[in-house]
């Protein structure tokens, strides 16, 4: 069996051509290198170096040996750079998992902040519900998931981000907006365009409906915000979407929020990740700049509000 002690050392000696200055390199006597080289030549059968007065010189066994030798302990180099890289921040990856709504509005200006301040981290972003991406964490396909709150799980940490609304979203011709406020008997027998199962939204209109003792007239359901808006727009129906979302296309009278009556739907958003379970350099990093970015004192606050204050921070 190899000794890589006994082989660090003659690496050394062959490099520098002597066994004082080896000694000095691997902070040990002189005495010391000369007794593990003797070692190795013994293990191996083979004479590895040649004296001539305080020089030593390899044999050709010993320069064949040279050449595999030094790869390894060049690699060890290697290999202990890029550690020092990764407690640095200076290499790594980030894994992220979000819903496509924060993918669009919120995301891509986080994490172009992110990147300025560690520009050699690779970081990958995955979309889906809620729900799927908070069921990521556990078999390790991402790290951190910024997401409205869809399902309870005791592995998970939900560290609450801020809070967006969710409004009742219609064509601005819909005969619903002759209705103020309306009433959840009108919307039960309306068609709804909606959310996906397991998003956040859904999961909080669901429960809405269930407190006002009746059911959604659910047409379609997508995870597809822009789909949904698309058909609202063409009157196939309403539904609800975080009020962010359809910021532009209520400010240009595509689409028309309506006021329902006794409720102001809030969604929880917020940040989950493993419970007691070590988080890499990078992920720690970004919970720092989250932090920082949303302290508590400030809540609740949706995506607008986060996106202005990161423009704000950057100025």
């Amino acid at each position: 069996m190899l000794n890589f002690n006994q082989l660090r050392t003659f690496c050394v000696a062959a490099r520098h051509g002597s066994f004082t200055a080896a000694a000095r390199k691997l902070y040990v006597t002189q005495p010391a290198v000369t007794s593990q080289i003797k070692l190795l030549e013994e293990q191996c059968g083979l004479k590895l170096f040649k004296k001539m007065g305080r020089k030593v010189y390899l044999t050709d066994e010993g320069k064949t040996l040279y050449e595999y030798v030094h790869k390894v302990f060049d690699y060890e180099k290697e290999i202990e750079d890029v550690m020092e890289e990764m407690r640095e921040l200076k290499r790594g990856v980030l894994r992220l998992g979000t819903t496509k709504t924060y993918a669009r509005y919120f995301m891509p200006l986080m994490i172009t902040g992110f990147r300025e301040t560690y520009p050699q981290i690779q970081i990958h972003l995955d979309e889906g519900s809620s729900k799927d991406m908070t069921l990521s964490l556990l078999d390790f396909q991402n790290e951190i998931a910024i997401i409205a709150k869809a399902v309870d799980h005791p592995r998970i940490c939900f560290f609450p981000f801020g809070e967006e609304e969710v409004v009742l979203i219609a064509a601005p011709d819909h005969h619903l907006t002759n209705e103020t406020p309306v009433t959840f008997d009108s919307i039960s027998r309306e068609p709804i365009i909606m959310k996906e199962t397991g998003s956040g939204t859904r999961r909080l209109v669901n429960n809405i409906f269930a407190m006002n003792n009746c059911s959604p007239f659910v047409l379609m359901e997508t995870g597809n915000t822009e789909f949904i808006k698309q058909l609202v727009q063409r009157g196939d129906g309403i539904s609800f979407l975080v009020r962010e979302a359809v910021a532009v296309e209520v400010r240009e009278g595509r689409l028309t929020t309506l006021p329902l009556e006794g409720h102001r739907l809030r969604l929880d958003m917020s940040v989950a990740y493993l419970k007691d379970q070590h988080l890499s350099p990078p992920a720690r990093a970004f919970l720092d700049i989250l932090g920082k970015l949303a302290p508590r004192e400030m809540l609740p606050q949706g995506i607008g509000a986060l996106t202005a204050r990161m423009l704000s921070q950057r100025r």
